[in-house]
């Protein structure tokens, strides 16, 4: 009997790494759920994978039974809530492991650095390191905000469909933190045409009075995440700009290719 393309393709990268192709096959399955939404039927996930029918169900079953997925009532299946834990484990080890790279920025830029995640709607922050100016801005890592009025917000949403930017601003709202706040999906949809356009994004005193941030996003990394420096809008000026940006995207280049490496961040 023939194999398949996608069985032939399975075994080899298998047998290239020393890896179990099941487990190899499961966490596949598990990323095309997660970009499907989260939930998804064995016939979409046997179309996108090329597996055959009887291997996604078996090994749904398996995940099943472990907690990572759970079947609907609709007979489709999604993801689990054991992936939580897992999912809170891996932000806050990602926040460590980007410390050092902010450092750096804070000793390049003189301002504080920050990293945040996007988390269903919402922005969080998972990691920080402070500047040494007496007066400088602060930021509780876990505080969760909205994104249309952050910098890192329209750095992690600048390349997603305009379609899904205006669904979530629907569900989120756009309450305004400050007069400069954008609280339009017009206003907010041209402000992402511009990150793209200069590939930076710029919070200038929208999410506090007195405060200009600027961020970019991770490239490539393994969930939606950007780095960002904020201070003074008197420091962060038009011509720090022109000087800070280089750096962060250098430092974001720069943990991108370290999240992705099998070795994790050195620096």
């Amino acid at each position: 009997m023939p194999t398949s393309s996608a069985s032939t393709t399975d075994s080899a990268r298998s047998n290239s790494t020393g890896g179990v192709q099941s487990l190899e096959r499961a966490f596949d399955l598990l990323e095309r759920m997660a970009d499907a939404g989260g939930e998804v039927g064995l016939s979409e996930l046997s179309a996108s994978s090329g597996l055959p029918l009887p291997t996604i169900h078996r090994l749904m079953r398996t995940l099943v039974a472990c907690g990572y997925v759970r079947q609907q009532t609709n007979r489709r299946y999604a993801l689990g809530p054991r992936l939580i834990r897992l999912g809170e484990s891996a932000s806050r080890l990602l926040g460590t492991w980007a410390r050092p790279y902010l450092a750096r920025l804070v000793e390049e830029t003189g301002e504080t650095a920050n990293m945040a995640l996007l988390d269903g709607d919402e922005v969080v922050y998972v990691a920080q390191v402070p500047s040494r100016h007496s007066m400088r801005m602060f930021t509780e890592v876990g505080r969760r905000v909205l994104p249309h009025s952050t910098g890192v917000g329209k750095a992690l949403l600048a390349d997603l469909p305009p379609q899904e930017v205006r669904a979530l601003l629907a569900r989120t709202g756009m309450p305004a933190a400050t007069e400069k706040t954008i609280t339009t999906p017009e206003g907010f949809l041209a402000a992402l045409q511009d990150v793209r356009h200069r590939g930076y994004a710029v919070d200038d005193n929208e999410q506090e009075i007195g405060v200009r941030c600027l961020a970019v996003s991770v490239p490539d990394a393994p969930t939606s995440a950007a780095i960002s420096i904020s201070g003074p809008a008197g420091r962060v000026t038009e011509s720090a700009t022109d000087r800070i940006v280089p750096m962060l995207q250098q430092v974001a280049a720069e943990l991108s290719e370290a999240l992705m490496s099998t070795g994790g961040p050195t620096a």
